[in-house]
């Protein structure tokens, strides 16, 4: 019998947007269906690269210099691609904004080394992702207006869009409204098991 093919799935959204809700349900999910899931979140890669730099905060993280970042971000990368199972949720940000403007979380190296089958952006209301942020305790999140939530939905939808033209991995959108958080994750995994 084949062994099913390796599928890459790069999951992006703004922060407080829940996406890492979503895949961790998504996750279980497929696991009760009898997938072989892993999910990774491409920062917390990165954190523990960092840790061998002495950084000791992931918020830290998106303060480094670019060159610092690259080579954390190549890190990450390498340890993705190498990862066998079924599918490999890759759980990680778009972009990180920097004291030199917009900084991609997903340069066309790493992408390319990463090679995903489906990229997926995870989005919401402008307002109810800076409420879901006022409310999480457990990161230091930049509290900013629903208009700059706003343009960061725009730069995101522009930059998955492209990342979907350099791969050729094709992309969807799922809405994450308040109190929708099942119906979310039941889009991802009918999108999977879809293209399966």
């Amino acid at each position: 019998m084949e062994e099913p093919r390796k599928k890459t799935v790069i999951i992006v959204g703004v922060p407080g947007v829940g996406k890492s809700t979503i895949v961790t349900n998504a996750t279980e999910t497929l696991r009760n269906k009898g997938t072989s899931v892993k999910t990774v979140v491409f920062g917390s890669i990165m954190f523990e690269e960092a840790k061998k730099l002495g950084i000791n905060d992931r918020d830290e993280l998106r303060k480094l210099t670019i060159d610092v970042q690259e080579k954390l971000q190549n890190k990450a990368a390498e340890h993705i691609s190498s990862l066998n199972d079924s599918i490999v949720f890759v759980d990680t940000h778009l972009f990180i904004k920097t004291q030199s403007g917009y900084y991609p979380g997903l340069p066309m190296n790493l992408i390319l080394k990463m090679n995903p089958q489906k990229l997926i952006l995870i989005t919401a209301n402008p307002d109810e992702i800076l409420n879901r942020r006022k409310k999480d305790t457990t990161r230091t999140r930049d509290l900013i207006s629903d208009d700059e939530i706003n343009r960061d939905i725009q730069v995101s939808l522009s930059m998955i869009s492209s990342l979907s033209i350099l791969t050729g991995a094709p992309f969807e959108i799922i809405y994450n409204h308040d109190d929708m958080i099942d119906s979310a994750t039941s889009q991802l995994v009918e999108l999977l098991v879809k293209s399966s």
